[in-house]
């Protein structure tokens, strides 16, 4: 696998032109679009964290401020890195459009916001879906020698079918969900989605306005996926100085403005650290948004290089 070496993080607002450029391209090529993952990585070493950008988050997600860089803040650094390659000519499936399925993380340890960081990133795992084609995005982030977080987004091509896979068949109906008591409830006003963009660098479109979402076939402006994530594992016990692990699955949009009901449950006797389970719901409609979970990582369990 060969490795492309970056000079500096990306620009989230230039890779979206990129994508746009390169999908204007192969709707007016006539060669075969490829159909396998580029074996490239993409690299930048030792980067530096923005203080004013990294307040800014915290303030707007956890409301604090602290020297440790929040889970969330990680992928944020570590995301434009991986879209670089999803940007690529040769990579397979449309950037503009992509679903964001869910997430696996894995928090090493304590990361100081001074910290010259290198993040390597790739994709993996092209498969067939029910709904289309889909992809996973690994991020590593490393201090020196040593990894310190990693990362692993899915995400959905709607309606691209390679010839190369089988549709799986469609899974049989989810168990009804029944709204539990909430914790805590999220007010997201019709500015979440700007808001959120400005602390990290994500301008899509399907998240600015009701306007600029429209004209990609959304009814509304839609909240980011990462934002909830970073926010409700922030607010979840492990998310400490221990090393930890968090899960998240996206189920339906949240159309802004909004009201979020939040459920947050830890499990383990009392002094003792467990799993936090956390789910995201419309009360009225009772939809589910999200649901996922966090809890300490074991050192048994922590990946090669950590």
């Amino acid at each position: 696998m060969s490795v492309q070496e970056l000079e500096a993080i990306p620009a989230l607002g230039r890779l979206y032109l990129t994508a746009a450029s390169n999908a204007a391209r192969s709707r007016l090529s006539s060669a075969a679009a490829p159909k396998t993952l580029p074996s490239a990585r993409h690299t930048v070493q030792r980067a530096r964290v923005d203080l004013e950008n990294l307040t800014n988050f915290q303030r707007l997600v956890l409301h604090s401020a602290q020297d440790s860089l929040p889970s969330g803040y990680v992928h944020t650094f570590a995301f434009p890195v991986a879209m670089s390659v999803m940007a690529r000519e040769d990579f397979p499936l449309p950037l503009l459009g992509l679903v964001h399925l869910r997430n696996e993380v894995q928090h090493l340890r304590p990361i100081h916001y001074a910290e010259p960081l290198s993040v390597t990133a790739w994709a993996e795992n092209l498969a067939g879906h029910r709904a289309g084609t889909q992809v996973d995005l690994v991020a590593e982030v490393r201090s020196g020698d040593e990894l310190v977080w990693t990362g692993r987004s899915v995400y959905l091509a709607k309606g691209v079918f390679l010839p190369r896979f089988d549709r799986p068949a469609a899974p049989g109906p989810r168990p009804e969900f029944v709204p539990p008591n909430p914790t805590a409830q999220w007010r997201l006003g019709p500015d979440a989605g700007r808001n959120y963009a400005r602390v990290s660098g994500d301008f899509n479109p399907i998240h600015l306005s009701a306007l600029s979402a429209k004209a990609l076939g959304l009814k509304r402006s839609i909240a980011h996926g990462m934002y909830m994530a970073s926010r409700v594992v922030g607010e979840t016990g492990p998310a400490m100085q221990e090393p930890f692990e968090w899960n998240i699955e996206f189920e339906s949009p949240v159309f802004l403005p909004a009201t979020v009901s939040i459920r947050i449950s830890e499990s383990g006797s009392p002094g003792e650290r467990g799993t936090t389970t956390f789910t995201g719901w419309n009360q009225r409609s009772r939809r589910r948004h999200f649901h996922g979970w966090a809890r300490p990582l074991d050192a048994g369990t922590q990946p090669a290089g950590a």
